[in-house]
Parts: C-alpha cells; structure tokens; sequence
C-alpha cells in the first residue's frame, strides 16, 4: 500500500467528481459523456437506455460490461458508480428481476444518480454510500462485481480486490476498466495527493496490479488495453509518456 493521506486524497477526488456530477461541462484533465462512451465502445443501443444526464457525467476509462457478461436476474455491484452510467447500464442487461447496486462516497454523485433512477424508472438500480475498500454487504452477495476507472484512486488495491472477492458468490466476476503502469513511478508522484486525484499518481504498476487481483483469490481470464483512452492535460500526457499510464479492462473469476 502506497503511503499517502488517506483522508486528503478522499477530499481532492470528492472535490472532483463533484464538479463532474455538477459541472460536467467544466474543464477536466479527462474527457467526459455520451462521445466518450461511443469511443471506448460501449453500444449505442445500450447507451439510449441511459438516461442523457448520467451520460453527461460519464467519466469512465473503458468498457467492460461485455467482459462481465451479465445476465438477467443477477446481481451486480458497481464500485464508484459516480452519476450512474455503468450502473444503469448493468441494470438493462440483468433487466427488472435483477438487481444493479452503484457505490460511491461523493453524495453529489449519488444524489444525481438517485434523480435519474427515480425518474427513469430503474427500479432494480439502487445507489448506496460508501468507500469501495469497506464494502457495506454480506459475503456472497452479488454475482458480478464491476467498477470503472476507480480502483486507481485508492492507496490500498489489494484490500479493494479482497472485498471484491468477499463479496462474489462461487464462480462471480470481476469486470474492471482501470490505470495502471507500465513502469512503476517514483515517490514524488506516488505520494502526491494531487496527482491521485488526476489518476496518475495512484496507478499501479500493471503486473503488480494483475498479481494483486489473483492474490484475492480471482483469477484473471482476460486482459485487454484500451489505446482509444486518452489524457487530456500535459501533465497526464507526460506521465502516459513516460511512465506507460494507459487504460486497461480485465475479467477475473471467483473459483
């Protein structure tokens, strides 16, 4: 686990993901919305049962929900859900027998998420606070578990991919979209809470990041890079230059 202040780094990602639930039209060093999700290759079939407003706060760094491959009337839990994108779109594909839990610790998000669902009508979604290192649900819960650009934010990954697992029935998935290294970077930019809350300081080194996976108890079935992912900033470009920060999707399995 990378030493940096747990509590700052939670305030300057809420800071963040507040402007995107409020302001989603405001500057960011990442792109956001429905041209993101098109690009990143969710479908456009998909994405008009969403409601435009989640869409416009979409913040995600790849797809998954293929990979996750969930089917009607099963449960799946959304680490970070944010304004609801993946979450909603999870609960079209388990339709209204299952069940699509989004969590997030910025109630700006929730709060947005929570409109949309009552007034979209997504009965079976459900937003719920909380950190996604201390998950708030009984063992063997949910059939799948997804999460989309969020794992990076948090200092200790491999105590997220423990709950992960926890909460998986026998046989569950894990189906993420993250950042992750090529190379491992230094102190200066591991243990600055500002380059956290942009994603580039939490991102783990990839093996290390894929052996903490496994080392839950997952084991990961497929891994795929998503080139199509791109930082906005110069300072993310640089890192993404020199450190190899990229977007990665994977699909790991509860034995």
């Amino acid at each position: 686990m990378i030493e940096v202040d747990r509590e700052e780094l939670r305030a300057k990602v809420q800071a963040v993901y507040r402007k995107v639930a409020e302001e989603p039209r405001g500057g960011f060093h990442f792109e956001l919305g429905r041209g993101l999700a098109l690009k990143l290759g969710y479908p456009g079939e998909l994405l008009e049962q969403i409601p435009p407003e989640a869409l416009e706060s979409f913040a995600g760094v790849g797809y998954h929900l293929d990979l996750a491959a969930l089917k009607p009337g099963e449960a799946v839990l959304d680490l970070g859900s944010g304004s609801g994108t993946d979450t909603f779109g999870a609960a079209v594909r388990v339709g209204p027998q299952g069940r699509a839990v989004g969590l997030d610790m910025t109630e700006a998000q929730r709060q947005k998420a929570h409109a949309l669902k009552e007034r979209a009508g997504f009965a079976q979604a459900e937003f719920c606070p909380g950190y996604i290192e201390e998950l708030p649900f009984a063992d063997g819960s949910f059939d799948a578990v997804i999460s989309n650009g969020v794992i990076n934010l948090v200092p200790d990954k491999a105590r997220v991919f423990r709950e992960a697992a926890r909460v998986l029935r026998p046989g569950g998935r894990l189906a993420v979209s993250d950042i992750v290294s090529e190379l491992e970077m230094p102190l200066s930019i591991t243990c600055n809470s500002s380059l956290w809350a942009s994603c580039i300081g939490g991102a783990m080194q990839q093996d290390a990041y894929r052996r903490a996976v496994e080392e839950a108890g997952l084991k990961v079935v497929a891994w795929r890079e998503n080139p199509q992912y791109a930082f906005l900033s110069k300072s993310a470009q640089g890192a993404s230059r020199t450190y190899g920060v990229k977007s990665v999707s994977l699909l790991a399995v509860r034995g």
